[in-house]
């Protein structure tokens, strides 16, 4: 992943879900390793929170693409919405933001990536979430922070029941998304231009959280053991507001409690 990829079911769903019952990966019985980070990944909560996230996301987006960051000073309009969710790494030592990502369901409303494309029939009817808006911190740090981003997300997808992760990406970042074995939603159809970045081509790809853990296993993945085998407690995914969004400025913030996954 980097900073410019653009990472219900049948029957209703309760959008106000809380995130109050851990997924555990794996059988029971795995011993797991715990690993610290020197930064942690939290949902935004606060403004102050959600003003850190758009200056890692302005910064990453301005080295990769300066035409789409100039639009992306400022706090969106997703970034509030229902069934939309902003993560943020933070550093332990001085507070930096490291990086960010949004996640967008279709609890409440299409994903960002339907203004341009039509989806298929087995993603209809489904519990979808797209992450949008990824931007890391440049070096070596910044590939820790996405993987960990990547994690989270997976996790937030897992206690949520969501059914498919989709994406966009362009090229070459689409070899990331290969590598993590998503697949094409649209074989053969190339790159896609997106409305929702800048109309810029993006492949369209999706791969279902249940199936993570097993396909990931069968072929020896290099992340199955960061993500099946290993607790990361500074991965702290807290319970949503009620209606899957950022609280607005108007709002008072609950005192809520954290809830760590691995």
């Amino acid at each position: 992943m980097n900073a410019n990829h653009e990472m219900l079911s049948g029957g209703s769903r309760r959008a106000g879900r809380s995130l109050a019952s851990s997924w555990e990966p794996g059988p029971e019985g795995v011993v797991y390793n715990e690993e610290t980070m020197p930064f942690t990944v939290k949902i935004v909560r606060t403004q102050a929170e959600l003003a850190k996230a758009i200056r890692i996301r302005h910064a990453a987006y301005a080295r990769h693409v300066p035409e789409l960051a100039s639009l992306l000073r400022e706090a969106e309009a997703c970034d509030y919405d229902e069934g939309s969710v902003v993560l943020l790494a933070e550093s332990k030592l001085d507070g930096a933001p490291l990086g960010t990502m949004r996640i967008q369901t279709n609890f409440q409303r299409p994903l960002p990536l339907e203004r341009s494309v039509e989806l298929p029939d087995w993603l209809q009817d489904r519990g979808l979430a797209e992450a949008t808006r990824l931007g890391v911190a440049l070096g070596k740090v910044g590939h820790v922070v996405k993987t960990m981003l990547f994690k989270a997300y997976f996790l937030y997808c897992m206690e949520e029941k969501i059914d498919w992760m989709v994406i966009t990406a362009r090229a070459p970042l689409d070899r990331q998304y290969d590598a993590l074995l998503f697949n094409d939603v649209f074989p053969g159809r190339g790159y896609v231009p997106m409305q929702h970045v800048g109309d810029i081509p993006h492949r369209v790809l999706a791969l279902a959280p249940k199936d993570v853990e097993p396909r990931w296993g069968d072929v020896k993945h290099p992340l199955f053991d960061c993500f099946f085998r290993t607790r990361h407690p500074d991965i702290a995914l807290r319970p949503t507001c009620s209606e899957h969004r950022m609280p607005s400025r108007e709002e008072i913030l609950p005192g809520e409690a954290t809830l760590a996954y691995a």
